[in-house]
């Protein structure tokens, strides 16, 4: 319990910084908000009302508090660029990259899994290799040249997708999902080579300790030893890696939505610090922080339910 009460403190103290940061990182940069909104022909007196207007003209402190309370309250602030409420604007973007998300958690658990299980049973074999092959070019090539490839195989070449077609969710689900399956794939395939690396390297480390040499000599089967004790041991120093890359699957897919015109957080995001939209973009970067810090709670909680061992030494 202990324990639990120390994660939380610290999860709402890095929120604190990171909400302080993001807030002086924008405030330190030069510009006027109200004079990008009115133009350089602008009056000193509409300038000093929209200043007051916008709150501008207050001390950074009090700026800082009327923000983050706000923003716990779900009051985000106004969109300098739109003109419209920060809550209203995210509306279904906030979905569709969550969806987005969800779909490239998925494909990466369940292919890089199994494929390092079968890489670490296969030690020293041709099908290890061919594996390892893959994994390296995997890692090799970005996220966003996966995108334009795909684009030109599965959308102009095979015609599976229009690319640029982008159907909602509320439209037509089996149709969102036939489109948003490659941008998913463009963002998990890095991932799924990466994990499956380490749960092959983690398998094999696994693999000669004296609990497995024990386990066959009690007569268990292959498969019991192999899921049941290697990857369940294995799964352990996996699973800080996995945290980290829930993070990165919802930073990185900024990029990949402009490629495919996906109208997540990711476009919003660039078109936002682009045009200086301060309100619009301390909401998505404080969204991606809460994402990243709160997964990586989840997973130190998970960490300690996996393994006893964790919990006696808390």
């Amino acid at each position: 319990m202990r324990y639990l009460i120390r994660k939380a403190v610290i999860l709402i103290l890095t929120m604190f910084l990171i909400s302080l940061m993001t807030f002086l990182a924008f405030h330190i940069i030069p510009g006027d908000p109200a004079q990008l909104i009115l133009g350089t022909s602008a009056s000193a007196e509409k300038l000093e009302l929209l200043r007051h207007q916008l709150g501008t003209d207050l001390p950074l402190w009090q700026q800082y508090t009327s923000w983050i309370f706000g923003f716990f309250r779900g009051d985000f602030g106004t969109s300098i660029r739109y003109s419209m409420p920060v809550k209203t604007l995210l509306g279904d973007r906030i979905v569709v990259t969550a969806l987005l998300g969800l779909m490239v958690i998925v494909l990466t658990l369940v292919v890089s899994i199994p494929l390092g299980v079968y890489a670490a049973s296969r030690r020293n074999t041709a099908a290890e290799q061919v594996v390892n092959f893959l994994t390296m070019i995997g890692i090799s090539i970005p996220g966003f040249f996966l995108s334009i490839i795909f684009m030109w195989v599965f959308g102009l070449v095979l015609h599976l997708f229009t690319p640029g077609s982008y159907v909602s969710y509320q439209q037509d689900f089996g149709a969102f999902l036939r489109f948003m399956i490659f941008p998913a794939l463009a963002i998990a395939v890095p991932e799924i080579a990466i994990l499956t690396k380490y749960i092959r390297t983690a398998m094999l480390d696994e693999m000669d300790k004296d609990y497995v040499r024990t386990a066959r000599g009690k007569g268990a089967s292959h498969r019991t030893i192999l899921y049941g004790h290697i990857l369940r041991n294995a799964i352990v120093a996996v699973i800080p890696l996995i945290g980290m890359m829930i993070g990165s699957i919802f930073s990185g897919s900024i990029i990949v939505e402009q490629v495919f015109g996906v109208p997540g957080i990711g476009r919003l995001l660039i078109s936002s610090v682009t045009g200086r939209d301060f309100p619009l973009t301390q909401t998505l970067v404080m969204y991606i922080a809460l994402i990243i810090v709160i997964t990586n709670f989840i997973v130190d909680i998970l960490i300690q339910v996996i393994d006893p061992r964790i919990r006696l030494s808390n």
